[in-house]
């Protein structure tokens, strides 16, 4: 778990570290809001091409190999992405790292349920997925260094770009030499410890609906995988929204410098990293995963209609990008517990996959309807808003799952 989490915090500050780029990049390039706004979202149409082939390759194939060449593509894409001089090339090197990235957080969410009982996955997905706010905090402070250098002629945003995708290069070989595909094959177990967890997880699997071939088929059926791809959308909606505008937003509020910046945006990650592990420990503890959902994302959306609210300055700024940032990450542990909960080892990957690759539109329509909003307006205000109703709307949707009947081995409550 924590190679995962490491592997975890290098992927989203590749995804995410053209937030503070942005500080520098938008006025060297003269991009427009909109621009970067399209440029930072195109990233998860490329993401939604190949989500449920990756967790489908890690499923049937081996998560040690395609985490592996996943994270060598994208390292590698990450870093050349600081060399782009026109728009065209910032949506061709966005889009071409949201392909080389695909397989990873489906792949990694399958990967989970290979290893944790249903009863622990909350808090194994808590545990992953808290590198979402980490590497906010680990990022702050590099990008505020990176971002005052100027070596070789190239500009500080260059630099943060290229030098932070290396890690992702170097993981990868790591995972090759690393991982370990399946508990039977964990010779870092006691033998009786390897028996008794691939016994529980085939137990577990029993009492679920059988293999198919056709396990995509099965999932494109279910109406709780299309709800959770609603849920889903709604929450990276305002998870990808809040990133890469709260850094110019900030800005706009406080006249700070980039570096400035750069460290004031590591305080609301901060704040919702407890708020991550708790809703995850609290939902394992109590079995109940729905409300789990629903209450931070509402939360999240109120926090985050407060920012649009015209008297609000710098310091109440950060307080409720806080509590939204917190309500949007500890939605993520229960949500994910809910599809492995009553499907097959196959129709579960195809379903992760599912669900990762279409609600990561979200992703593409936070980010950019803020641009374009701001653009249109001068203001980031109705971006705002409507990102807040899609926190909202991810709310409600959850609430409207369902245990499919016929399912003994758990509950969705």
């Amino acid at each position: 778990m924590p190679f995962l989490f490491l592997l975890y915090c290098v992927a989203y500050i590749d995804r995410n570290n053209i937030g503070f780029a942005g500080l520098q990049m938008i006025g060297e390039l003269r991009f427009s809001d909109a621009a970067f706004g399209l440029g930072s979202g195109i990233f998860f149409i490329g993401y939604t091409l190949l989500g449920i082939p990756g967790a489908m390759l890690v499923e049937r194939w081996s998560a040690r190999k395609t985490m592996a060449a996943t994270m060598i593509a994208w390292g590698v894409v990450a870093s050349a992405t600081g060399l782009i001089h026109t728009e065209t090339q910032f949506y061709l090197m966005r889009f071409t790292l949201g392909i080389a990235e695909a397989a990873f957080f489906p792949g990694i969410i399958t990967y989970l349920g290979h290893w944790h009982r249903a009863e622990d996955r909350a808090k194994a997905v808590a545990l992953y997925m808290a590198a979402i706010p980490v590497s906010q905090v680990i990022a702050a402070p590099i990008s505020a260094v990176l971002m005052r250098v100027h070596w070789l002629g190239l500009g500080g945003w260059r630099w943060l770009l290229i030098l932070e995708g290396v890690p992702a290069v170097l993981c990868g070989v790591l995972s090759w030499l690393y991982l370990t595909d399946r508990p039977w094959h964990a010779k870092w177990l006691a033998a009786d410890e390897r028996q008794w967890l691939t016994g529980q997880l085939q137990l577990e699997a029993s009492h679920k609906p059988g293999g198919t071939r056709l396990p995509l088929a099965t999932v494109l059926r279910s109406r709780e995988i299309w709800l959770l791809c609603l849920a889903y959308f709604g929450g990276t909606t305002g998870n990808y929204g809040v990133n890469l505008w709260m850094p110019r937003m900030l800005q706009k509020l406080g006249h700070l410098s980039a570096s400035e910046i750069s460290l004031l945006a590591a305080i609301p990650a901060a704040v919702a990293v407890p708020a991550m592990l708790f809703f995850g420990w609290h939902s394992d503890r109590t079995g109940e995963r729905r409300w789990h959902t629903a209450i931070p994302r509402f939360a999240a959306g109120l926090a985050l209609a407060g920012v649009a609210l015209p008297f609000i300055g710098l310091r109440g700024a950060l307080a409720l990008f806080a509590i939204s940032l917190s309500g949007i990450v500890a939605a993520y542990p229960p949500l994910w517990a809910i599809p492995t909960s009553f499907l097959g080892p196959a129709a579960a990957a195809a379903s992760i996959g599912l669900i990762s690759s279409l609600g990561n539109l979200g992703g593409f329509a936070g980010p950019y309807v803020i641009g374009w909003v701001s653009n249109q307006t001068g203001s980031y205000v109705g971006g705002l808003l409507t990102v807040a109703a899609a926190l909202f709307l991810s709310g409600v949707v959850v609430m409207l799952v369902r245990k499919p009947a016929g399912i003994a081995a758990s509950t969705i409550q």
